[in-house]
């Protein structure tokens, strides 16, 4: 196999498809076809069955595909090197993270990062999960940082810390002024709830469903947010209460909101994503030490 078979096999069976490869490969689908065919041709075997339009590897596709994707690291790591000797950068990181995320986590990881990088450089992006995925695939960012592991095979997912959904109760409410865990059963102040899409309130939804109807009622809401900070942001006005992520809620002004746990308890992780083929640098390993650190003291100042 030449260099070129190698990276447009890879690319196929890391994106699934030949459009896709052309996407990660900055190519035209007729340039990846036509090297995949002439792959094949010198290989003498198929790698790929074709039905339907659709290709599912061969179980010789997949045994290949173990060290080709070790090769794979290999050349992204020279790519990166060769790119940072041409800029003059010791190592550049590219994050993305969610929102909510990038506002409550990445803050106060980057202070103590920069100072002990300071020849790196970094850019900093949001995104929500879906988009996310698509930039650490195409290779335009390093790591990312979400509430959500989208589960897809060319994704590395790690959890780099835990807690735990969190009522954001207006004072003068009832919720506000009870103590000790808040029952979902127990909620009466209307709430500003997460859109439907949403990972968090899918996992709202199922804590609803299990303690029946009257529960799962009252946890409907007639205003919904895209963003936690934005339910944040009502809830301090005074709109109504809402449940979000921990990190969110560590960042809520005491003076307008309480924080409460709930109970049951709805976990909350948060994930550190990255490429699977692509290895993390040393600034962005420190960077990842950094963030975790960051997630801890979050999660300490609440209840």
């Amino acid at each position: 196999m030449r260099l070129r078979h190698i990276e447009v096999f890879h690319a196929i069976m890391q994106a699934g498809t030949i459009s896709g490869a052309a996407q990660l490969l900055h190519i035209s689908q007729p340039a990846v076809t036509k090297v995949l065919q002439h792959c094949e041709l010198q290989l003498g075997m198929p790698l790929f069955d074709r039905v339907r339009g659709k290709l599912y590897p061969t179980p010789e596709a997949q045994r290949l595909f173990v060290e080709v994707d070790k090769l794979n690291r290999d050349l992204v790591g020279i790519r990166r090197l060769a790119a940072n000797l041409r800029s003059g950068e010791s190592e550049q990181v590219r994050l993305i993270a969610t929102p909510a995320l990038a506002t409550a986590i990445v803050p106060a990881a980057m202070t103590p990062w920069c100072k002990a990088h300071p020849q790196a450089n970094c850019s900093l992006a949001t995104h929500h999960t879906r988009e996310i995925v698509s930039a650490l695939l195409l290779g335009e960012a390093d790591l990312a940082l979400s509430l959500q592991d989208p589960r897809h095979p060319g994704i590395k997912a790690e959890v780099i810390a835990s807690g735990a959904m969190v009522a954001l109760c207006p004072l003068g409410s009832p919720e506000a002024r009870g103590e000790g865990p808040l029952s979902l059963e127990d909620i009466r102040t209307e709430i500003v709830g997460l859109h439907s899409d949403d990972p968090l309130a899918g996992l709202l939804h199922h804590a609803g469903e299990a303690l029946g109807e009257p529960t799962s009622a009252r946890l409907t809401s007639r205003i919904t947010v895209q963003t936690y900070q934005l339910a944040r942001a009502l809830v301090e006005a005074g709109v109504g209460m809402t449940l979000v992520d921990p990190f969110t809620a560590a960042s809520a002004d005491p003076a307008k909101v309480r924080v409460r746990p709930l109970a049951p308890t709805v976990p909350v992780q948060l994930v550190l994503l990255s490429a699977a083929s692509a290895p993390l640098g040393q600034a962005s390993r420190r960077l990842v030490k950094f963030i975790t650190a960051a997630a801890a003291e979050h999660l300490a100042r609440l209840p």
